[in-house]
């Protein structure tokens, strides 16, 4: 990893960084406030507008705190926004799902309940649109799994309807912590922040494992000819990892520039010397091809 090639913006105070583009406008949304999601613009990924609000906890809102992981999608007219929050009453971590006219919002959630419920808690939700077929992929969360009498989180993906606001079917197993780079965390274990790109019939599934808050955080791949599996992690992994002033990164997305430039967008440690929730947003060029990434 040639960190000489990542470009830290002065976005900070934020996580799981998500990033839209519309024309000539990207829209930045971001793990950001307790009770909701703000939204930032650019014309080059560098330099930001001040946030707004995209999305406010409200009446219909099933989560009161933790809101996480916001993601946007266009479709049939409408902007689609998946995230993450914590259920009114048990506590438990859940997605819900918002629309709006504009990619700024503001987002109006859908129903007064989170998307679904499979019994456990769920995190860092991502649609991946495959042709007539649609997908959410989404972390089962180690708040509410053990595994083994570790506590893990582990990728899933269920399928959508054609409104992407409902799923379909049971969900599929994806990926766990299975890998030495993924297990140095001892008896809690993480795959979450899935990501989706699909190039020349190649899915290549991006994830994060670590603990969030530790350098240990760090982002690796999987990559299957089908989109619900089976995917075989690389043993490039990980692809992004600390070094030097750059602390725990993950939680990535990828972003197409006008010019079909691929890009990585990801958070670190603002403070690399004190990992916390204090985090900022990066990204750098990124390449797929014959199954493998490649960062410059």
């Amino acid at each position: 990893m040639d960190i000489t090639h990542i470009t830290v913006t002065d976005v900070t105070n934020i996580g799981d960084p998500f990033v839209l583009r519309v024309g000539g406008t990207y829209y930045l949304y971001a793990t950001s406030f307790k009770d909701g999601f703000d939204c930032r613009t650019s014309d080059d990924l560098v330099h930001w507008s001040e946030p707004r609000m995209a999305y406010t906890r409200g009446e219909r809102s099933f989560g009161y705190t933790d809101f996480w992981a916001p993601e946007v999608v266009f479709h049939e007219g409408k902007y689609i926004m998946h995230y993450s929050a914590r259920r009114k009453g048990d506590d438990t971590l859940l997605i819900g799902v918002a629309v709006s006219d504009r990619p700024e919002g503001p987002f109006v959630d859908v129903t007064d309940g989170p998307m679904f419920d499979f019994g456990y808690a769920a995190i860092d939700g991502h649609v991946l649109r495959d042709g007539k077929d649609s997908y959410l992929f989404y972390s089962r969360d180690c708040s509410q799994y053990v595994v083994e009498g570790r506590r893990e989180s582990h990728i899933y993906a269920v399928r959508l309807d054609d409104s992407l606001t409902r799923t379909v079917g049971e969900p599929v197993h994806i990926s766990g912590p299975d890998c030495p780079w993924e297990t140095v965390t001892g008896d809690t274990r993480w795959n979450e922040g899935p990501f989706i790109v699909k190039r020349d019939g190649i899915y290549y599934l991006m994830y994060s494992s670590g603990y969030f808050a530790s350098p240990t955080y760090s982002t690796g791949y999987a990559v299957s000819e089908r989109p619900l599996g089976p995917y075989k992690k690389s043993a490039d992994n990980p692809l992004l990892y600390s070094e030097g002033e750059i602390s725990g990164p993950g939680h990535n997305c990828v972003v197409t520039a006008a010019d079909g430039t691929d890009y990585c967008v990801f958070h670190v440690h603002t403070h690399p010397e004190n990992p916390d929730q204090n985090r900022r947003m990066c990204f750098c060029p990124i390449v797929f091809g014959k199954g493998r990434i490649r960062l410059p």
